[in-house]
């Protein structure tokens, strides 16, 4: 038996990138995946590949459930109704992987902070950040009813260092923190809080940007050392399937280093150390 089989998650920002690699990941370890989204079969954001359809219908492939709804999380109403569609279907929420993202709406703009557009708070904030707040405060109470819940937030860190993008940078640590905030308000209810740090990933956006896929990634000098989404997702399925999760709560995690811990490869095969600046 699969170990998540019975478990229910919820992966938002699912579309594609992080969010799809670990929708799948903890569908192939056989839980039942709802997955967000802006982007629907036929109404993708901006055209770009990737809908919460096609998530949901690769996880069911890979032996899980998937649930593709349609939520945009800067709308506290279209989040509070897709816990409430949740808990009447399923009755409960085991794993929450806070994933929604906003900044790749605008990309992140270089120059500094003074020189850039107010346009990245929203974004990065408003779109980002808040967005997963929110989700938190409409699913924490489900996941309160359940044992052993898990929360992760997917972020950027790398002990500390500057990112080198003011807003990008600031959104990141507060999401950092805002996990190990979570993982005190939690603890007595047995609920593990986390941050998880990928590296430099050949989501869809990235390939498209150049001008590769993921047949001959291998051809360019720039993505010698990136990583799938499934990388991440690994590690988060890996976390899930922890019963020591806890130990593990209110800290920052990286993707490579929990490699090494759970001993698994990306989809070539290969173990990606820890991405640093």
């Amino acid at each position: 038996m699969r170990s998540l089989e019975g478990k229910v998650a919820l992966v938002t920002g699912a579309s594609r990138g992080a969010g799809r690699g670990i929708a799948i990941e903890l569908g192939k370890a056989g839980a039942t995946v709802y997955v967000t989204g802006r982007s629907t079969k036929g109404n993708s954001t901006k055209g770009w590949r990737g809908t919460v359809d096609d998530t949901a219908a690769e996880i069911t492939a890979a032996g899980g459930k998937g649930v593709g709804v349609r939520c945009d999380h800067t709308k506290d109403e279209e989040t509070e109704a897709l816990i409430n569609r949740i808990r009447e279907e399923q009755g409960k929420l085991d794993i929450l992987v806070n994933n929604v993202w906003g900044a790749h709406d605008i990309g992140v703009e270089p120059g500094a902070f003074w020189e850039q557009s107010l346009a990245n708070w929203d974004t990065m904030f408003t779109a980002g950040v808040r967005a997963q707040l929110a989700t938190n405060h409409y699913a924490i109470p489900l996941l309160r009813e359940n044992e052993n819940g898990l929360i992760i937030h997917t972020t950027f860190w790398d002990k500390g260092k500057y990112t080198g993008q003011f807003y990008y940078d600031l959104a990141k640590n507060a999401l950092v923190r805002m996990a190990y905030g979570l993982s005190k308000e939690l603890m007595e209810d047995g609920i593990a809080v986390m941050a998880v740090s990928p590296g430099f990933m050949r989501t869809e956006l990235v390939l498209d940007h150049f001008g590769a896929t993921e047949e001959n990634w291998q051809q360019f000098e720039d993505l010698a050392m990136t990583e799938s989404p499934f990388y991440i997702g690994r590690a988060i399925a890996a976390l899930a399937q922890d019963s020591d999760a806890m130990d593990k709560s209110g800290l920052v995690l990286k993707a490579g280093d929990l490699a090494k811990e759970y001993g698994f490869t990306d989809i070539d095969g290969r173990t990606i150390p820890p991405f640093s600046l």
